[in-house]
């Protein structure tokens, strides 16, 4: 692909090309960064690999875009609960258990496997392997909403929102515990603030764990990619209180960012494994049934049920909902007969 400069350019490669690069190209401005970084963009016989670089009105600048590469992620004929479907992206319903992409561990069995058996090539190709279709992601055992591009300007359009945390993504979580907004040692918690409404703010940065690299953890003064995870409590549980329904609001999207968060605010998941702290379901509060309901559930209870954007191609704002799955829906009935509700 060949780029000329305009006029009054900005002095950087990267900012230039972002700007001077066509839109029917798809190429997002981090893309574009990573062809730099690869020694892809060339001016005459000089290789620009600095984003930095300085350019001028009229140069010419070559771009090298590797054809896509074929998908060794083979189609597997797995039910799909698509929400929304046009010719530019798909809206599915992820159950709990499933992993998004294929990893060691579990090569099968995927939304990756199940999209290219339900969409075959129709897929974005973007990241340089063709067919993933893959914008964001959710943990395997929380359920929920997602969005797939089947098309590269729909991939680009929607990373972007996602990057400039405009998608609306909404949560629910049962919670060990009632995040009160009035509780001196949860506003005391570094990172923890309140907002109108009695919405509590989590900021912190994260990042893997110094020791076990399989988990994440909070960390402060700069370290870590930025988070902020947003928590309103919707309906409290037992007598006294003991366990909340929650609704979580992401400005960021980090990996186990809510899980986290939750944790380190002292009120983590019903059912996680590894940040719930295996807490043990309080008798004399929840009553046996529930207690017993809360000791068996065997995964975090986390839920996307909210997902909004704007379309990447008509701009029309799409939101969407999906319900609690049967194994939450459960769990919060037997929660609120203890309650009385």
């Amino acid at each position: 692909m060949r780029i000329v400069i305009g006029e009054a350019p900005p002095p950087r490669l990267d900012k230039a090309l972002a700007r001077d690069v066509p839109e029917e190209a798809a190429l997002s401005r981090t893309r574009l960064a990573k062809l730099i970084a690869e020694g892809a963009v060339t001016r005459g016989t000089e290789v620009l690999s600095d984003p930095k670089a300085k350019v001028a009105e009229g140069d010419e600048i070559v771009i090298a875009v590797p054809q896509a590469e074929e998908s060794h992620i083979g189609p597997e004929d797995i039910p799909l609960e698509i929400v929304w479907e046009d010719d530019d992206l798909v809206v599915v319903n992820k159950p709990a258990g499933m992993v998004v992409h294929p990893a060691p561990g579990t090569p099968t069995g995927t939304l990756v496997n199940a999209l290219l058996h339900h969409f075959g090539g129709r897929l974005s190709g973007v990241g340089g392997v063709a067919r993933p279709g893959i914008v964001h992601r959710i943990d395997k055992d929380t359920s929920g909403l997602l969005v797939v591009a089947k098309s590269d300007r729909a991939h680009h359009g929607l990373a972007a929102q996602f990057e400039a945390h405009s998608a609306e993504r909404a949560y629910l979580a049962v919670v060990h515990g009632v995040p009160d907004a009035g509780d001196p040692r949860l506003v005391g918690t570094r990172g923890v603030s309140v907002e109108p409404g009695g919405v509590i703010r989590i900021q912190s940065g994260l990042a893997r764990h110094k020791t076990d690299r399989q988990r994440q953890a909070v960390y402060f003064d700069g370290q870590g990619r930025h988070a902020v995870t947003r928590a309103r409590v919707l309906e409290r549980f037992g007598q006294p209180p003991a366990m909340a329904l929650v609704e979580c609001r992401l400005e960021t999207g980090r990996t186990h960012q809510i899980r986290v968060h939750m944790a380190h605010a002292g009120h983590g998941l019903v059912g996680d494994p590894v940040y719930g702290g295996r807490r043990k379901p309080p008798l004399k509060a929840l009553g046996p049934q529930a207690a017993e309901a809360v000791h068996i559930f065997d995964r975090q209870a986390l839920h996307a049920a909210e997902l909004g954007f704007d379309h990447p191609v008509t701009g029309a704002r799409l939101r969407f909902a999906a319900p609690l799955p049967e194994d939450m829906s459960q769990l919060l009935t037997a929660l609120r007969a203890t309650s009385g509700v």
